[in-house]
């Protein structure tokens, strides 16, 4: 029986184990993670702007926002062989898991949709789990997407629903939520964390956690981001998030989602080997490999590579959870 695995949460019970001492906290995040993971295995994902710039959010960290005087030259939606070939190039390098995304407030049922469902069925027949970031989607939009082979969907919440109107306007907390029930109610497993560095309290980083801890089902995926802050967006002065909020972040997350993945992810060209070998420690078994982040700046393959060498780490395997499932039906 699996005790750790919970969904009712308090927000003093997880402020206990946010601010406990840091050595303290990393060493019980640790043991959470050997309990219920492979730690030497590491989901290795590649993400690709398939649509950039131009959205009409004002999300004040994002360059893609055309209200924003960014260096982003706005692109239209890509083809779907070359989206193929980068595909291919992700998988041959390592990577496991593609995910595509797409400049959008949200998806419209039209002709770049219905190229987008082609995308997806092509990329999974080379055997990668696919993700979308796409924006906001109705229910019918996310069958659709499920139905084209979709494995996970990303939506972020970004920061706590406190927190969320100092950064956002153009849409509200509820609606990225409804986005996620629609996800979970087509059978596609959910990538969903959020951003630290965005001039948030610790108890916007907590409340945040909360409602992702106590969703009916732990999201498959929380990816915790560092902002990168871009010259031209309203968060463009803010300071560099530091590497130890980073690893209580990802050790807090551990403790409170046992098997999810917690990814490492935005950010990770600012922080040494040594300081990404400790998000491992602390629970992180994910990351975004590839020279970008739809627009920022990535670690290259390469140096992945001779990272996970250095620290003995390996990519985990596709679709790791169905074949488990389906071994232990057998």
């Amino acid at each position: 029986m699996q005790l750790d695995i919970r969904h009712n949460w308090t927000t003093e019970e997880i402020e206990s184990i946010y601010h406990s001492p840091l050595l303290e906290l990393v060493f019980n995040a640790a043991s959470m993670h050997r309990k219920y993971n492979d730690t030497a295995e590491v989901q290795v994902c590649t993400l690709l702007s398939i649509k950039t710039g131009g959205c009409s959010e004002d999300c004040a960290y994002c360059p893609q926002a055309a209200r924003y005087s960014t260096d982003i030259t706005v692109q239209a939606l890509m083809q779907k062989d070359e989206v193929l070939s980068y595909a291919q190039k992700a998988k041959d390098a390592g990577s496991t898991r593609f995910c595509m995304g797409a400049a959008w407030r949200e998806v419209r049922d039209n002709k770049d949709f219905d190229r987008v469902l082609e995308m997806v069925k092509t990329v999974n027949e080379l055997g990668m789990e696919v993700c979308c970031t796409l924006g906001m989607l109705t229910e019918d939009q996310a069958t659709r997407l499920a139905d084209a082979g979709l494995h996970a969907y990303n939506h972020n919440l970004d920061t706590s629903k406190e927190h969320y109107s100092e950064i956002i306007s153009t849409r509200t907390y509820d609606d990225r939520l409804t986005t996620l029930d629609n996800v979970r109610k087509a059978g596609v497993t959910v990538c969903c964390g959020g951003i630290i560095g965005l001039g948030e309290t610790h108890s916007d980083r907590i409340n945040m956690l909360h409602t992702l801890v106590n969703m009916p089902e732990h999201p498959e995926s929380v990816p915790i981001n560092a902002l990168v802050a871009i010259k031209g967006t309203p968060l463009a002065n803010n300071p560099k998030v530091d590497i130890w909020d980073m690893v209580r972040m990802i050790a807090t997350a551990r403790i409170l989602m046992p098997k999810t993945m917690v990814r490492l992810s935005a950010g990770r060209t600012e922080m040494s080997i040594a300081e990404q070998a400790l998000c491992f420690m602390a629970g992180a078994n994910s990351i975004f490999a590839g020279d970008k982040l739809l627009t920022t700046p990535n670690p290259s393959f390469d140096e992945d590579n001779a990272m996970f060498s250095m620290l003995g780490l390996k990519p985990r395997v596709a679709f790791k959870e169905d074949h488990q499932q389906i071994n232990a039906v057998v």
